[in-house]
């Protein structure tokens, strides 16, 4: 038979207290070139946990003197960085998302299937250290308030789990970029990840998007295609705004998350996946719930562990670090510099759009901006008062502000292109700008010579 073999011999902790049970997981583990230790009780466990090292510790969640949840709490309680994996009696999810919200890294059903036990350790073999970095390529987490640092440390302590996270937070406020660094700092970093609009998805397509489907299964359906769980085998599926999810396909959802298991439309059998579910809202998922728009039973699948990305209007001191870098990055080999004013009309900004906002409003004031500075004017924000410059706050009723700003800004472009009978040139000296910002701008809103 051939398994996976770990380039170290690393030492497993068995706790259980059925023989057989014992006897079979051990017999596995050698198999796989492991070294395991048992325990038939809580106690025994903890004394050995706190004598020897370990890089993984199985424990039954059912025990004479305790339960195995007392386990995975004492090695979170001391930060022992041991991954725990909890054993449950088949069908007792509850257990499970318990043992997930206290820190166990998975969990495995009985009568314990050893295709899955070994899958699991070679996921956990593959963790990398805690002190890793975030590999080259892949954006940061900016910023050094305390709720930003709260999101890091979570973020480190779930990337050491396979419990599925649901992320809330603010159209724009990060959360993609919260979720690939989840998986970066995961055993599943070298696996797939598929992002997914949940509403991007017509209602009619969902169950062939999600689980593929077999030659025949509708017209259309030429050949076989895999879903979305497929592709995502062995790694993660990140499902952004899982609210718009229809609840017709909810109920499908949570099954698969259930018996880790989907069914091709038009297929008689079903086929095992192993993904790592993290889940995405710009609303509150429990107020969907309250409303009958969720069902109960997904949410609490979904949310076994919740990260809150903060808005940026919550960490005001950071502005001026995440406005610094994303300069830097935009501007290129260009020295470009913000004006102190500029920096202040950002700290007071509220941002409705977010770090998304902020990122498209540096790269407009780029191509509007003189003298390589950046000012006030250039970043064409909400009116405030900076510095004795006052101009009129924002009325009422023009939200989002974004939106507003964009359709004003288009109605003047528009304007002018039709005063000088679409001659860019013209236009741009009618609108008191440079050509290259026209061009920009009728870039950035989507205005051609069609709109005519």
């Amino acid at each position: 038979m051939n398994v996976d073999m770990p380039t170290n011999t690393a030492r497993v902790l068995v706790v259980d207290d059925e023989p057989d049970i014992l006897e079979l997981i051990e017999l596995a583990l050698l198999r796989m070139g492991l070294q395991v230790d048992r325990a038939s009780n809580v106690q025994e466990a903890l004394q050995q946990l706190n004598n020897k090292s370990y890089q993984l510790c199985l424990t039954d969640m059912r025990l004479p003197d305790g339960e195995g949840l007392e386990v995975v709490q004492h090695i979170s309680a001391r930060n022992m960085h041991v991954p725990v994996a909890v054993i449950t009696a088949h069908g007792n999810m509850e257990n499970a998302i318990f043992a997930l919200k206290a820190g166990a890294f998975d969990y495995l059903a009985k009568p314990v299937a050893l295709t899955q036990l070994r899958a699991l350790v070679n996921a956990v073999l593959k963790l990398p250290p805690p002190s890793a970095t975030v590999r080259k390529g892949v954006r940061i987490l900016l910023g050094h308030s305390p709720a930003m640092e709260k999101v890091r440390d979570l973020i480190d302590r779930v990337a050491r789990s396979q419990a599925p996270v649901h992320i809330s937070g603010e159209s724009g406020s990060g959360k993609e970029l919260a979720a690939r660094l989840i998986v970066e700092k995961s055993a599943r970093r070298d696996q797939p990840f598929i992002a997914v609009n949940c509403g991007a998805i017509p209602e009619a397509l969902m169950e062939s998007e999600f689980f593929g489907y077999r030659k025949g299964a509708f017209t259309g359906a030429e050949k076989d295609r895999e879903g979305l769980f497929q592709a995502a085998n062995d790694g993660t599926l990140f499902l952004d705004e899982v609210a718009d999810l229809p609840l017709s396909m909810q109920v499908k959802l949570l099954r698969v998350i259930q018996e880790k298991k989907v069914r091709k439309v038009g297929a008689t059998q079903e086929e095992s996946v192993d993904v790592r579910i993290i889940s995405a809202t710009h609303t509150a998922l429990a107020e969907q719930v309250q409303q009958g728009k969720f069902r109960q039973d997904l949410y609490y699948r979904l949310n076994v562990i919740t990260l809150l990305m903060p808005p940026l209007r919550a960490m005001r001191d950071d502005i001026v670090e995440v406005a610094s870098q994303f300069l830097v990055r935009l501007s290129g080999d260009a020295k470009v510099e913000f004006a102190a004013t500029a920096l202040k009309a950002l700290q007071q900004y509220d941002f409705p759009g977010n770090v998304r906002e902020l990122e498209n409003i540096i790269e407009r004031a780029l191509a509007l901006c003189s003298d390589d500075i950046i000012m006030p004017a250039d970043l064409q924000l909400a009116p405030i008062d900076i510095e004795g410059v006052t101009v009129k706050p924002s009325v009422a009723g023009k939200y989002p502000l974004t939106d507003y700003l964009d359709s004003v800004e288009r109605a003047a472009i528009l304007e002018a292109l039709q005063q000088t009978n679409f001659n860019r040139t013209a236009a741009a000296k009618v609108l008191g700008v440079t050509f290259r910002a026209l061009r920009y701008r009728m870039d950035r809103l989507d205005i051609t010579d069609k709109d005519e």
